[in-house]
């Protein structure tokens, strides 16, 4: 009998473990990630700089399986970092002027004159 209450336990704690894992990769996804119209391309341009501006910065796909990060200004880069003009493809244009990426700079993107 007492084996049989620990079996019990044991699948509990099983089970329960679980589910907390699957709770936990589920709020682990980004939002961006779990809504599939969070496309550029799905978005007329105007909307797309707009949801940047708004948000400040935002993953987004651009076409792809990837996501990219976009930033409304250098504000939202890291210390190092640059902010680089992205030009996405949306639904009504194809080089949209969505925001801009953080990178870190490359020796050539001094200007040693």
């Amino acid at each position: 009998m007492l084996d049989r209450i620990g079996h019990q336990e044991r699948h509990r704690a099983i089970v329960t473990r679980r589910l907390a894992l699957l709770l936990c990769v589920i709020l682990a996804a980004p939002a961006s990630a779990q809504n599939p119209a969070s496309s550029t391309q799905r978005m007329v341009c105007a909307e797309a700089m707009a949801l940047v501006k708004a948000k400040g910065a935002i993953l987004l796909g651009t076409g792809g399986a990837a996501m990219e990060r976009f930033v409304r200004d250098r504000s939202q880069c890291e210390l190092t970092e640059i902010a680089e003009l992205r030009f996405v493809p949306t639904r009504d244009n194809p080089e949209c002027p969505i925001g801009y990426r953080c990178r870190e700079p490359e020796f050539s993107d001094w200007d040693w004159q």
